[in-house]
């Protein structure tokens, strides 16, 4: 059986609380990282982005749309100009003035048509424009909203990491000032434990939080004071005190 001093073994409980501030850090730590805003803003901003470039594919449809009524209208303006001045001349037999007069009607209403045309296509595009600033601005404030959580965050993180830092600097002096061979018992116990070390108070085990059966009680209580024993649940360092009822 391993053996240390009472007095070196009652470092490990001020050794264990900084190993355990060490595990709530990191467990802290992990929860920021998880933040579960994280994946609902990254999916919304994803989503707005799909958005946005889809309103803007419909958008630039719209505009060729409406390029091509424009140009429509303006190739029939132009052979209405043409065959208003002919007209106007007054040169030709009159049967093609004639036919001038009914080519210039029929162009009249097909570029009064191709106008209703152009108006749609000009309203249409209004809208979409509309739509795709609307979604710009969606996208912009998911954009903006999940900058500010990850600076949140990583605020957060930050934090806790140097505060690790200092718990970690306040372990390796500490460690420094215990038993090599107790400390290197700590630490395996740690390492394949979770837990290192914990009072035996009243007969209950805080490693492991139950009241030790009478039987594991009883073999404790004849160890002598120097031995190092463990608790039959947890498995850690029990730390013994004739003050604490163990």
């Amino acid at each position: 059986m391993a053996k240390a001093a009472p007095q070196e073994q009652m470092k490990l409980l001020d050794l264990q609380a900084l190993d355990a501030k060490l595990k709530s850090l990191a467990n802290r730590a992990a929860k920021v990282k998880a933040d579960p805003r994280v994946a609902e803003l990254s999916s919304a901003v994803n989503g707005a982005r799909s958005e946005l470039a889809a309103a803007e594919t419909a958008l630039k449809d719209a505009q060729r749309e409406l390029a091509r009524a424009e140009g429509d209208v303006e190739q029939v303006a132009g052979r209405i100009q043409r065959d208003e001045a002919r007209l106007n001349s007054g040169t030709g037999l009159s049967k093609d003035l004639l036919a001038l007069q009914h080519d210039i009607a029929s162009l009249n209403k097909r570029r009064s048509d191709l106008e209703d045309i152009e108006l749609e296509a000009m309203e249409r595009v209004d809208a979409l424009s509309l739509d795709r600033d609307a979604k710009q601005q969606a996208g912009a404030a998911h954009e903006k909203a999940f900058e500010e959580l990850r600076a949140e965050l990583q605020a957060e993180l930050s934090a806790l990491e140097a505060e690790r830092k200092t718990v970690v600097a306040q372990r390796t002096e500490f460690a420094a000032g215990i038993d090599p061979a107790l400390l290197a018992l700590y630490e395996k116990t740690l390492q394949r434990r979770g837990i290192g070390a914990a009072r035996l108070f009243h007969g209950k085990s805080e490693g492991s939080g139950f009241q030790l059966s009478p039987g594991d009680l009883a073999d404790i209580t004849k160890a002598a004071e120097d031995d190092v024993v463990f608790c039959p649940d947890s498995g850690c360092i029990l730390v013994r005190s004739s003050e604490w009822g163990s």
